[in-house]
């Protein structure tokens, strides 16, 4: 058979409501069909997403569907789409999602012109009724670039914060150099070791204007509204960009940038932390500390020095003690 232009890999667990929309707006992608394999995972569904998946098998007919009979988490479901992925180019759309008409055709376009590992692209974000575009924090538009260049600077956001797996579409010798795999077990935070990766180590990158890509916020089987030990997921990620950074050539060049996002991440959860049982909140603390410990001294004093005082009251119960001394005045 021959080899599918690209393959979308579409996680999905219980997804019922919204993976026909997500189904849907593949079907309208190429003006031939073959030249696309979409892969669903059905990641332990109770609700017939799989057979949502299985209805379409006429319309997308580069359809394969993989069932967990038990959840996996998006990570290692986003892996085995990736293990049965035959395409010249890789793709990932989350099972609540969707596209506009054309933005595959658009993005095969871009990155086969550009001759770039890896695109990535802007979104829009749905909440409700309202739309609002999200853009990727890269000024510089379809020409190509170092991927490393655009993880600086530590002050603002930058290409490493937009983390999102599904704003882009990637080189398959990306995936056969190891530079797609997610962090297995993860159920949330499973893209931050992932994006560290991707800069630091790929050779070349594009951002294009291809706003296609229409994301679903604010949905009550949303990770990111559950309060449950999963939300953890991100320190194990942070402990992976910490070993990407600390074995990095230039890793002095990047050790502020990773401390300071991960001080980012960690305030917010720990403002969030009054919601979550007693259990999970102490595994919160203990696992913070063990991944502060992580950080050499003098770059997370210097990301400390930055942090404003109501992060700061947050934190300093969970620095290394000298640190700790340093700045309670």
């Amino acid at each position: 058979m021959e080899q599918p232009l690209l393959s979308v890999i579409v996680p999905a667990k219980d997804q019922f409501d919204y993976l026909p929309d997500t189904l849907t707006s593949l079907t309208r992608q190429f003006d031939d069909p073959h030249a696309m394999q979409v892969i669903v995972i059905d990641d332990g569904s109770t609700d017939g997403t799989g057979d949502v998946a299985a209805g379409y098998a006429n319309r997308l007919p580069g359809l394969r569907l993989l069932t967990n009979e038990e959840p996996h988490g998006l990570a290692t479901a986003r892996n085995q789409g990736l293990a049965a992925a035959d395409g010249r180019y890789l793709a990932y759309l989350d099972g609540d999602d969707w596209l506009a008409p054309g933005h595959f055709t658009s993005l095969t376009d871009s990155i086969t012109r550009l001759q770039v590992d890896f695109l990535r692209v802007d979104h829009i974000r749905c909440t409700g009724t309202s739309r609002a575009t999200h853009r990727a924090p890269q000024a510089r538009r379809n020409v190509a670039l170092d991927p490393r260049e655009s993880i600086l600077p530590d002050s603002t956001a930058t290409m490493v914060d937009y983390c999102y797996a599904w704003a882009g579409i990637f080189d398959r010798k990306m995936a056969d150099d190891g530079l797609l795999q997610f962090p297995d077990g993860l159920f949330t935070a499973e893209d931050r070791a992932w994006a560290w990766r991707l800069h630091l180590q790929a050779g070349s990158y594009a951002v294009v204007d291809s706003p296609g890509i229409l994301y679903r916020r604010g949905l009550p089987t949303s990770l990111t509204s559950i309060y449950d030990r999963r939300q953890l997921d991100f320190l194990p990620s942070f402990r992976l960009v910490f070993d990407v950074v600390a074995m990095d050539p230039e890793a002095g060049r990047f050790w502020p940038k990773a401390a300071r996002m991960f001080l980012a991440v960690l305030s917010h959860h720990l403002r969030r932390s009054a919601s979550m049982g007693p259990d999970v909140r102490g595994d919160l603390h203990s696992g913070a500390r063990e991944a502060l410990q992580m950080i050499p001294a003098d770059v997370l004093g210097a990301a400390l020095h930055g942090v404003d005082n109501r992060r700061l009251k947050l934190l300093l119960p969970l620095v290394p003690r000298q640190l700790r001394n340093g700045r309670a005045a």
